[in-house]
């Protein structure tokens, strides 16, 4: 990765203009870019790749932003000086799945959490080591040669959609469903009964526990903050990746994830 693409990724990331000295702090804690001779990146060095690719970034004041596919120049700040966020900025769909898939970007649970934006964005979850999965998922890992567990989109807000309701289980998500039917939990027989919707099981608040702590043990993750082509781009990674746990859209669905879920929603709606 050059200077220029890892300086894109940080701002993508971040989902704001950042400054220089900001933006070397960044590069520098992460391994998407490194010099020759192995030192820091300096800001002054992160100004001229800035300066040098003017069809890429643009410079408000000491805010670095990054302009449009078309070379439209982004918004500049407004009086109160406020950041300008890559969600307004119609970004290059290849850039934000290269970014969002990197295998470099993903970290744990705790180093992210205090991270994720009560804004619109994409994520996606994978596995530490596969073999902490039954034989026959793991298998199938191997077989892709990958460790994508899960690629989703939150249309409002990835603080509530993907870390709340996905990892924490405070509401309907997906994933947390999933995962926990994957791990051989079931939701508690009849629970389901008399709810307006009959495919949203739960599972007891012990097993809930029980599955976020082996989501916080096993699990690396990584999401973007962006608005841009929300649901074509999620459609296209799913279909590109073939990640483990997706249902939808996904062609290379595994009958035993719909098996253990279908198995969720019969004993929850009093059927089994």
């Amino acid at each position: 990765m050059t200077l220029h693409e890892a300086i894109q990724q940080a701002l993508l990331k971040a989902g704001k203009s950042l400054t220089a000295p900001e933006i070397a702090e960044i590069l520098n804690a992460n391994s998407w870019y490194s010099k020759k001779d192995g030192s820091d990146i300096k800001s002054s060095q992160v100004g001229a790749s800035i300066k040098g690719n003017p069809h890429l970034f643009t410079k408000t004041n000491t805010l670095i932003g990054l302009k449009t596919t078309e070379g439209i120049i982004a918004k500049k700040s407004t009086p109160k000086k406020k950041q300008v966020s890559v969600n307004n900025i119609g970004l290059d769909p290849k850039l934000l799945m290269k970014v969002l898939i990197n295998e470099k970007n993903f970290k744990s649970l705790s180093e992210c959490e205090k991270n994720i934006p009560n804004g619109p964005g994409l994520y996606a979850v994978r596995i530490k080591d596969p073999k902490a999965l039954d034989i026959v998922f793991s298998n199938v890992l191997a077989e892709r040669n990958h460790t994508l567990l899960y690629i989703g989109s939150a249309s409002k807000n990835l603080q509530k959609q993907f870390f709340e309701q996905e990892l924490r289980a405070k509401g309907h998500g997906t994933f947390f469903r999933t995962m926990g039917a994957v791990l051989g939990y079931l939701p508690e027989p009849g629970s389901l009964i008399g709810k307006s919707n009959q495919n949203n099981y739960k599972f007891s608040s012990e097993n809930e526990q029980e599955i976020i702590q082996w989501i916080e043990e096993h699990l690396i993750f990584n999401w973007i903050a962006t608005s841009t082509d929300l649901n074509s781009i999620e459609k296209q990674l799913i279909k590109e990746h073939l990640p483990l746990l997706n249902l939808a859209e996904n062609p290379g669905v595994i009958n035993n994830v719909r098996v253990m879920r279908n198995k969720c929603k019969v004993i929850a709606q009093g059927n089994d």
